[in-house]
């Protein structure tokens, strides 16, 4: 299926690797110009060379920190116009609420929620006026079903995700969607990392805890980067116009109900 956003310009963010490079390896197979950023120099810049190389499409790469204004200016200077923009952050550690502070919460809502507003509020205007835009805020699973742990997390996305919801119904008519893609366990360092912990207090190995995690999934597996950017730039097409307010859930299945 042609996606009908060839020569659009999308800005991806933490694209080196994980979830939001599948996004920009789908979104680059199909046609579109990449702007991409991530904190570490050599990984986006491999990963941008690697992309150039294999899609034919423009690709500049920024390293940065976008939870910062710094690093959101730097990114917003490359891209240019953006046609298409991926929002993306790793989420906070996970813990107990009653051990974090004022100053735990203040970060993760600045990663997690402010950071995307920002971007939103710097592109949102110019794709108005070009009666075309794509923002895609990779949240959460637990932005539908919270996990006691994930509470910064919880929070901070479900405040993107309200904020989300009421301005996505302002914006449409001019053709600028916004919906949210919510991960499940995807096949990611952060799950892998995680697993690791849950195997050492399990006292087993971690291929063992991976195999028995996978196998709890309605799906009978993790999913993979791949599937999630496919879905991601669908949602970026020119056939989804009509999608918008959502928030979709990537999980195998694992969130168990009836709507």
């Amino acid at each position: 299926m042609d996606l009908g956003i060839r020569d659009k310009n999308a800005l991806v963010c933490a694209a080196s690797k994980g979830l939001g490079r599948g996004c920009a390896e789908a979104l680059a197979e199909a046609g579109v110009n990449l702007t991409i950023c991530a904190r570490t120099e050599k990984d986006i810049v491999d990963t941008a060379n690697e992309i150039r190389s294999k899609y034919k499409v423009r690709v500049e790469s920024v390293a940065c920190d976008i939870t910062t204004s710094e690093g959101r200016e730097a990114a917003l200077k490359t891209s240019g116009p953006v046609d298409i923009l991926i929002n993306n952050a790793g989420g906070p550690p996970p813990g107990q609420f009653r051990d974090w502070t004022r100053d735990d919460w203040i970060k993760a809502v600045d990663a997690n929620m402010l950071t995307a507003i920002e971007l939103i509020k710097s592109t949102v205007d110019e794709m108005i006026s070009r009666k075309f835009g794509r923002i895609i805020n990779i949240t959460s699973a637990a932005v539908k079903s919270p996990i006691s742990i994930l509470g910064l997390s919880n929070g901070a996305r479900m405040g993107l995700t309200g904020f989300c919801a009421g301005i996505a119904r302002d914006t449409v008519r001019d053709g600028v969607t916004i919906n949210g893609l919510l991960p499940g366990p995807f096949e990611t360092d952060r799950l892998l990392g995680n697993l690791k912990v849950r195997a050492d207090a399990a006292g087993v190995s971690e291929e063992e805890m991976y195999k028995t995690a996978a196998e709890e999934n309605p799906a009978g597996r993790f999913g993979n980067s791949e599937e999630f950017g496919k879905t991601c730039a669908f949602l970026c097409s020119a056939h989804a116009g009509f999608i918008n307010g959502q928030n979709i859930l990537m999980d195998g299945g694992a969130f168990r109900s009836s709507l």
